[in-house]
């Protein structure tokens, strides 16, 4: 048995997790079809896990307690090599723990488990984030898995479309070299559809930090679909690389990059969880594949 990967499977969806980065990297329907992007050259990553920020900090710099340190943007889980917990054929566990080379870039304690479990066409992977210091864990936490776009081949980019479980009335963000610019534009969410095209993504990720929905469905009108539904998350950001790429990034999140203007001590910045000394939190998010 490889210690590098892991598949699991039910009749209906299959799935492939990496140790490195605790990384959902292949799912695949009960016909072979591959719905993940595969990592091409246009972004080498599948469905990296953003901790323990989302976006960038200001000058890639975390600041406490008087000291600096570096944070790169979405921070260090997803390069990091996580532990298996458990192995099994319709689900996995692995975890991550604070070591000397965390905290030089973030001084905090934490485990971060991530288990991935299949049930019929439903793939759920559930994050605990526990605090076992004795100081307030201040966190983020962000899934950013990547649809084939188009998921069946042949098909238009334009024939896809998000339709949200709620109304999107608020208006968006968009970021500016990975922060958060401060002014909102218009939503581009037409009763609770959003339509798909690559001009969508020349200004940069969609950022939805005032989200009503628990859920979206990415689809065409002919071919596979995604219901993609979420819990503990609050914020949600959807992505292509600008200029095009075969896939569509839809991104739950518990906080968000950085206002543009702020570079306050990090336990101020806006959108993260605080979690107490001997606490945890619980997030968790849905995929279930349709034909």
């Amino acid at each position: 048995m490889s210690t590098d990967t892991h598949i699991i499977a039910s009749r209906d969806i299959t799935a492939r997790i990496k140790v490195a980065g605790a990384e959902l990297c292949s799912l695949k329907n009960a016909e072979g079809l591959e719905l993940l992007w595969q990592a091409g050259p246009e972004w080498p990553r599948h469905a990296p896990l953003l901790f323990p920020i989302v976006g960038r900090l200001k000058n890639d710099e975390l600041r406490h307690k008087g000291k600096t340190y570096p944070m790169t943007q979405h921070g260090f889980a997803r390069d990091q090599r996580f532990e298996w917990v458990s192995r099994e054929a319709a689900s996995c566990k692995l975890v991550l723990v604070d070591s000397e080379a965390t905290r030089a870039r973030y001084p905090f304690a934490f485990r971060l488990e991530v288990t991935y479990a299949v049930q019929g066409a439903d793939l759920e992977v559930t994050f605990e984030i526990a605090n076992p210091g004795t100081e307030t864990l201040p966190a983020s936490l962000g899934g950013h898995p990547a649809f084939g776009w188009p998921l069946l081949p042949g098909l238009a980019k334009e024939a896809y479309k998000l339709s949200f479980s709620h109304d999107e009335p608020a208006p968006i963000r968009r970021p500016e070299g990975g922060l958060t610019r401060p002014d909102a534009q218009p939503s581009p969410i037409k009763d609770r559809t959003l339509a798909l095209s690559e001009r969508l993504f020349e200004d940069d990720a969609v950022i939805i930090d005032q989200l009503a929905s628990t859920s979206v469905r990415y689809a065409a009108d002919r071919g596979p679909s995604i219901e993609f539904s979420w819990d503990g998350f609050r914020e949600l950001g959807i992505w292509s690389k600008p200029g095009g790429a075969s896939f569509l990034c839809i991104e739950p999140w518990h906080g968000f990059a950085s206002p543009v203007d702020f570079d306050g001590e990090f336990t101020d910045k806006p959108g993260l969880m605080q979690i107490a000394p001997g606490a945890s939190r619980s997030l968790s998010y849905r995929i279930r594949v349709a034909s």
